[in-house]
């Protein structure tokens, strides 16, 4: 008979035999960081001073000016001035340079690059192979993997030295490189990204970059990076590559010149460039919403910028101003506290403008956002909308007047029909409010009123949000009725039900008010809401179903287990988050793995079986230091390309789609590793994005903000999983 708790998905049976779990939190060595190379692009292009995009050759100058050969004549930059047109520059003057002289006799071959070993022998990488300088003239290189399979017998792409005498080469094969231990050889199945290369350009810290006609490529000896699309380079058409003395990388490409520096930076100092960015463009209204914004030239921040409301602007502000308590509690910083109190107000705000107006919803009802009604009436032609939404797609829309009711104030228009999305992130923010911010008796009570208001709306009406229209809103059903007798419900039940908890044990935290632990008993014992919520989401293996179910189940988590006076249902909620986590694991995301590991770590469960571990798997503490410090600065929604690499592994159709009668399935897959791609390689504004997506489209024009990076970096900060040396 299988072990039942081998199998994440049958991990409910494990609760019918279920005798304990020692949930005491272990203590976690944190990662010791200090600064670290952040990587940052920037382009030049004919505005910048070039004579043409059409960038053919670079070179760095003996006396650190960069070169550059384009279609139309040469150019230069000086001591970091701007480009100007040059003469083209004499060989002696350049880096490295091999004169053409130096292989003159090398033949009829087509040469694509040389380089000159430490004892002056010139190796060139041509359309005949690999050939390298003899006495004789040149040779083939012959070069034999452990299959017998030739490796430099065609169309060697490049070659190079790097600075420890190694011998590179670059072909459509792969990548091999001669070692003091012999012939290293490289495909899509060690991490090679990408093989139509173009030029390989050693580095004086030891990684080796290579060019391709579709990005770049490094690899430090130990992981390949790959860098494509224009959050990187100019154009994706990598011509030839220089990497200055300090490291710097630069690019000539079919788009302009691309430079890639790697500047020493912290973690804190990454968390103040992405608040100081939210500050100068992100916010909206007095208020300050969170959301992310357009451009109106691609890729310039400085262009005018365009603001709208979205439809979760209240979640993204409770998750933004969580991260700042998570700020404040780990750092004592009054800029921290001050962002935190502005979050709470723009989310109490949400609850208030409603209030006293023509369509007044019932007290406690929050909305989704706000917007000025000085801008266009959002209700002119929404009903249409809104009956094609139903009638096209989904049955259960609500169609009703006025879906963007005014203020009573005459000042605001406010969005109804809230979702859950927006009631999982008021639950998650209020709480670390009232614990880590709120100081004193008047800043608390104000907590406790949001709270109790919302949460005995949902209590008075059979646990739904009700709208100005006297019905639930689309998604505001949390009842027994819904979740456990409506089959339009069933895909629900788990994590309506763990959310609905979370929500009782967060106002009796905060209220105080043993009424609402009572309401949490009866839903257990009469509903079965804790059988419920063992199985937040029906998943079929990695990267399938919803990511927005999994940003809101992990907070709905983080919650129940943190403030329920329930140990044994805090017991078997622990289990079940485990499985959660198990599943999301190789998504390498920092917010879901200190999540987990605030309570898994050293936690452990008994049953017929024995006694069985909680504890996060090895790797969870390195994948996410490695995402905080991989996110780019640039948050502009640029596209990204990886389905036609060769390091990935595809889900199969049942793992890549929401539903699974879905008769399209989307490119989804990870690397060879098992893990999705790395952060550098995808862009997304929220934690609700599929990581296991390939391809990303955007134009430069949305600006999302960084709270994907401030939240998890700072609740790794409290926790204490990341100790930062300043």
């Amino acid at each position: 008979m299988m072990n039942p708790i081998n199998s994440l998905g049958l991990l409910w049976i494990a609760f019918i035999f279920l005798t304990t779990i020692e949930s005491a939190v272990a203590e976690v060595p944190p990662i010791v960081v200090g600064q670290f190379q952040q990587e940052i692009a920037t382009s030049f292009t004919e505005e910048d001073g070039l004579p043409s995009n059409d960038v053919r050759a670079i070179h760095v100058g003996n006396a650190g000016a960069i070169w550059i050969e384009t279609s139309n004549g040469w150019a230069a930059m000086r001591l970091g001035q701007r480009w100007s047109t040059a003469d083209a520059p004499h060989a002696e003057r350049l880096v490295g340079h091999v004169t053409p002289r130096m292989y003159a006799d090398i033949g009829d071959a087509d040469v694509h690059q040389v380089a000159l070993t430490a004892d002056g022998q010139v190796v060139a990488a041509t359309n005949r192979g690999l050939l390298q300088q003899q006495d004789s003239g040149f040779e083939p290189l012959v070069v034999k993997d452990p299959r017998g399979q030739h490796w430099g017998s065609s169309d060697i792409r490049g070659v190079a030295i790097d600075p420890r005498g190694q011998l590179w080469f670059a072909t459509l094969a792969g990548v091999a490189c001669r070692t003091d231990f012999g012939w290293q050889f490289y495909t899509g199945r060690e991490g090679l990204p990408y093989n139509d290369f173009t030029v390989i350009a050693p580095g004086p810290d030891g990684a080796v970059w290579f060019g391709t006609h579709l990005g770049a490529i490094r690899f430090d000896g130990k992981t390949w990076a790959y860098r494509q699309g224009r959050r990187w380079l100019p154009n994706d058409d990598v011509r030839d590559i220089a990497v200055d003395r300090s490291g710097n990388v630069w690019f000539a490409t079919a788009g302009g010149v691309g430079l890639i520096e790697r500047r020493k930076m912290t973690l804190a100092e990454k968390a103040e460039f992405y608040e100081d960015e939210i500050e100068r463009s992100i916010r909206r209204t007095p208020f300050g919403y969170i959301s992310e914004v357009s451009l109106t030239k691609p890729g310039d921040k400085s262009s005018k910028i365009i603001y709208h409301d979205s439809d979760n602007d209240g979640l993204w502000t409770a998750m933004y101003g969580a991260g700042e308590c998570f700020a404040y509690g780990a750092t004592g910083d009054a800029k921290a506290k001050d962002r935190a109190q502005r979050a709470f107000e723009a989310l109490r705000f949400l609850q208030k403008v409603p209030e006293g107006c023509e369509h007044a919803p019932p007290k406690g009802y929050v909305a989704r956002t706000i917007r000025s009604v000085d801008l266009p009436d959002p209700n002119i032609g929404r009903k249409e909308r809104d009956i094609k939404s139903r009638d096209e797609g989904d049955a259960l829309w609500k169609v009703y007047e006025p879906r963007w009711p005014k203020s009573a104030d005459g000042k605001w228009y406010w969005k109804s029909d809230t979702s859950s999305d927006e009631l999982d992130g008021h639950y998650f923010f209020y709480p670390l409010y009232y614990d880590l911010v709120a100081e004193n008796e008047n800043e608390k009570q104000r907590v406790r009123e949001v709270v109790r208001d919302l949460t005995d709306h949902l209590i008075e009406h059979d646990y739904s949000l009700v709208d100005h229209d006297g019905t639930p809103t689309r998604w505001g059903y949390y009842g027994p009725k819904a979740m456990n007798h409506d089959p339009a419900w069933w895909s629900e039940r788990g994590l309506k039900s763990l959310c609905l908890l979370s929500y009782l044990a967060v106002a009796e935290h905060v209220t105080g008010d043993p009424k609402y632990g009572q309401h949490s008993e009866k839903l257990i014992k009469d509903h079965a809401y804790d059988t419920n919520a063992m199985i937040y989401k029906i998943h079929r293996g990695i990267g399938s179903g919803n990511q927005s179910d999994d940003e809101m189940a992990f907070m709905a988590y983080y919650n129940l287990l943190k403030y329920t006076k329930d140990e044994s249902l805090r017991e078997r909620m622990l289990l079940s988050f485990f499985s959660a986590w198990a599943n999301e694991q190789p998504e390498r995301n920092p917010f879901f793995n200190f999540a987990y590991a605030t309570f898994g770590n050293g936690a452990k469960y008994t049953d017929q079986w024995g006694t069985h571990s909680l504890t996060p798997w090895d790797g969870w503490l390195e994948d996410s230091m490695a995402t905080l410090q991989g996110f780019p600065l640039d948050r502009l929604n640029w596209s990204c390309k990886n389905s036609h690499r060769l390091d990935l592994v595809r889900l199969p159709r049942q793992n890549s789609v929401v539903d699974i009668t879905e008769d399209k399935w989307s490119k989804v897959g990870n690397l060879v590793d098992g893990k999705v791609l790395p952060v550098e390689n995808r862009h997304f504004t929220h934690w609700n994005t599929n990581p296991w997506t390939l391809d990303y489209g955007g134009d430069g024009r949305q600006l999302a903000s960084g709270t994907v990076y401030l939240l998890p970096y700072y609740m790794g900060l409290y926790h204490g999983f990341i100790e930062e040396i300043r």
